[in-house]
């Protein structure tokens, strides 16, 4: 599950790390269905905001691919219009991928997440100060204590009610668009985005919004 779909990162990372977000777009017009996308039938988005295009990132903060792609998507990002929102969704597929999707959402509900995304790839990827294995919600809160947090609290919230339907609501995205592997990026729930390398992926995004945007002048949809 934790395969990259179609993204060769290695040396696409470095060379998408030498060049401006500005040239990280293509035309509309040149996307190409089943080779730079996939348009889900039916597809919505995750959290569907009034003005807003929604870019989705599926990610894992156990997946070595995810840790790579991160400081890319990261300054992508950064650069988008303000009509666009990037939205993180963990990937709950089971086994040792739960205490992470779990403590994602612990993080949001104590304000967290902008201090520690990055942070929790290092610990995991760089440092191993955290186990990708059979972590414990104790163990990931003391990490998370460290940036802020109540550790108590954060391994119950871990565990609770709103996290496990949260979890749940991911699970349906993934389903409902396709997700088999991480990271994937998803524009307007209606587009799973393909590519031969995350500059390629990031490409491809930034011109789906583009389309997205064209799409909803022309007909004034609102949303």
């Amino acid at each position: 599950m934790n395969s990259l779909p179609r993204l060769v990162l290695s040396a696409a990372l470095a060379l998408s790390a030498v060049l401006p977000l500005s040239v990280l777009a293509a035309s509309p017009a040149d996307l190409v269905a089943g080779t730079d996308y996939v348009e889900i039938a039916g597809g919505e988005p995750f959290e569907a905001q009034p003005g807003q295009i929604e870019v989705v990132e599926v990610f894992g903060y156990t997946c070595p691919h995810c840790a790579r792609f991160e400081p890319l998507v990261s300054a992508w990002k950064a650069g988008l219009p303000a009509d666009v929102s990037f939205v993180p969704v963990p990937a709950p597929f089971g086994g040792y991928w739960i205490p992470y999707a779990q403590a994602f959402y612990a993080a949001q509900a104590q304000g967290l997440v902008g201090k520690t995304h990055a942070a929790v790839f290092h610990a995991l990827h760089e440092q191993h100060s955290l186990p990708i294995m059979q972590a414990t919600p104790a163990e990931i809160a003391a990490f998370y204590a460290g940036h802020g947090a109540d550790p108590q609290r954060f391994a119950a919230d871990m565990t609770s009610a709103a996290t496990a339907a949260k979890l749940e609501h991911a699970r349906g995205f993934l389903r409902r668009s396709g997700v088999e592997g991480t990271p994937t990026l998803i524009v307007a729930g209606k587009y799973r985005v393909l590519g031969d390398s995350a500059r390629e992926s990031l490409e491809i995004a930034s011109a789906l919004v583009a389309r997205e945007r064209a799409q909803r002048e022309r007909t004034g949809t609102p949303e």
